[in-house]
């Protein structure tokens, strides 16, 4: 599907799409069509109970082909001082559906038949309009059989976005769609299957997305990582057949004397709990437990696409927490790439201990000007924030601030979450300098969390934690994408290089 912004209405297009706000007047959108059909669109427009021009809201009409088209949709846009990006791309991506469904093929999507001005700029409202028809346009099928598909059904070819703002609207639609690709990356990675994607296929994934665009892309393998003492890592992994593998991205847009941003993430590529292990039911979500690196990835590709100025190192610890005879246990006390202590109290706990080493050694290893993680960490974020909200520990408020505002900006809802002595006093073991379960396991589980990584950032390093358990994955289809892997985490980060670090 190409995505296209032209002043003029292409000959070919088959379908056209006139959007409305609420209390917008028909004849105004439509003039000049529904004089061609005598009053076609109006009639149906006044006689369809259900289109209130709620956002999303959809109205086909057929047309004559005295037209020359074949449908007209009418697009409800809600109330206009209430519209935002996050609203256009929401209503983008119901259009999507309606034309994918419609059989539609070439459509164009009329910007300026009369609507009216809304707080959100029209270049801004078209390109993120645009957004969300991409984001929907989404599908991870490639397993399935496809020899029975119908050859000649094609679907959308193309959507053109037909404004006299075509040329600002399309500069913007550049970022975003470098964010999209982005998102469909991170989808992508979690959406493979466990026997597919594992710590050593998933480094060479890596390597073949990224490598061709300039990035560079480094490979730890398990017999360095012993080497170099990374033992809360290998830990995890010891207990599978797949070995451990540590995938460090470095993108030089920036400057020479520029330090680059860093950003980590978990990648356990399925996460069974290990000896602590997990119940049956629904134990096949877990292959999106590496949700935090495939954010990671996409943000890395989503940047080198558009060749942004700016330095970035990404790091992703990649291992599959599995029961064996070999696999590490509850009581077990093992050291940290810095050379401090952990007791195991839970082997299901074990996403921090991939994070401790892979933040040390970025920190060590590059010195990023600020370091941000991203894991599917823990299912106490889920109770607190529901599935909406990717919940935030920050120890720098400055940081904090920028993080907040490109969240809403980019429409990832945000929300900072505590971080304290008390919660870190509660990961202090007894016997080793750390635990990696609290002591009081069931209350403020997503807070000790946080506070067992936050001991493994440097003094003054301005750190985040993203805990994204709860908005990696979707549950149901959405109007920006279907059920699976959602690449939580990518279009907030990309916002926050682009708004306070480019």
């Amino acid at each position: 599907m190409k995505i296209s912004f032209f002043n003029e209405l292409n000959e070919a297009t088959d379908t056209l799409v006139f959007p409305l706000f609420k209390g917008q007047a028909i004849k105004d959108a439509l003039a000049d069509l529904d004089t061609k059909t005598d009053g076609l669109i109006a009639t149906h427009y006044e006689e369809n109970k259900q289109f209130k021009c709620k956002l999303g809201d959809v109205l086909v009409v057929r047309l004559p082909k005295s037209t020359g088209h074949r449908y007209a949709v009418l697009l409800g846009l809600g109330e206009d001082e209430k519209m935002s990006r996050d609203g256009a791309e929401t209503a983008g991506g119901k259009l999507y559906k309606t034309l994918k469904h419609l059989g539609a093929e070439h459509i164009g999507v009329m910007m300026e038949q009369g609507l009216n001005d809304s707080d959100l700029p029209m270049d801004a409202l078209i390109a993120h309009l645009a957004m969300g028809v991409n984001l929907s346009a989404y599908e991870f099928d490639k397993y399935k059989d496809k020899r029975d598909a119908d050859e000649d059904e094609k679907g959308v070819e193309a959507i053109d976005f037909i404004s006299s703002q075509a040329e600002s609207a399309s500069n913007a639609y550049i970022v975003l769609d470098a964010m999209a690709q982005g998102v469909f990356f991170a989808r992508d990675l979690v959406n493979e299957p466990p026997n597919v994607l594992y710590p050593e296929s998933y480094a060479e994934m890596v390597k073949e997305k990224l490598k061709p665009l300039g990035v560079q892309v480094e490979v730890l393998d398990d017999k360095k990582m012993v080497k170099m003492g990374m033992g809360a890592l290998m830990a995890v992994g010891q207990g599978s057949a797949r070995p451990a593998r540590m995938v460090i991205m470095r993108w030089n847009g920036g400057s020479p004397d520029q330090k680059p941003l860093g950003f980590v993430g978990k990648g356990v590529t399925f996460d069974t709990g290990g000896i602590s292990i997990k119940p049956a039911a629904q134990m096949d979500l877990m292959k999106m437990d590496m949700g935090g690196s495939a954010a990671v990835c996409g943000l890395m590709y989503s940047l080198a696409l558009r060749n942004a100025p700016v330095n970035v190192v990404g790091a992703i610890g990649l291992v599959e927490n599995m029961p064996s005879d070999n696999a590490y246990r509850p009581a077990d006390i093992v050291k940290a790439y810095n050379g401090k202590t952990i007791e195991i109290l839970n082997t299901d706990a074990e996403g921090r201990l991939v994070l401790c080493d892979t933040l040390a050694y970025v920190q060590e290893q590059h010195d990023p000007e600020i370091v941000i993680d991203l894991a599917t960490l823990t299912g106490a974020i889920m109770v607190a924030l529901g599935t909406e909200y990717t919940g935030v520990f920050c120890n720098n408020d400055e940081l904090w601030a920028k993080m907040d505002a490109s969240g809403k900006h980019s429409g990832e809802k945000l929300w900072r979450m505590p971080l304290g002595d008390n919660f870190s006093e509660e990961m202090k073991s007894k016997v080793a300098d750390y635990r990696n379960l609290g002591t009081v396991a069931r209350y403020g589980g997503a807070s000790t969390a946080a506070a067992f990584l936050e001991f493994f950032i440097d003094k003054d390093r301005p750190w985040a934690h993203m805990d994204i358990a709860g908005t990696a994955w979707a549950h149901k289809d959405k109007p920006t994408g279907p059920m699976g892997g959602t690449g939580a985490g990518v279009r907030a980060l990309h916002q926050l290089i682009v708004d306070h670090y480019e």
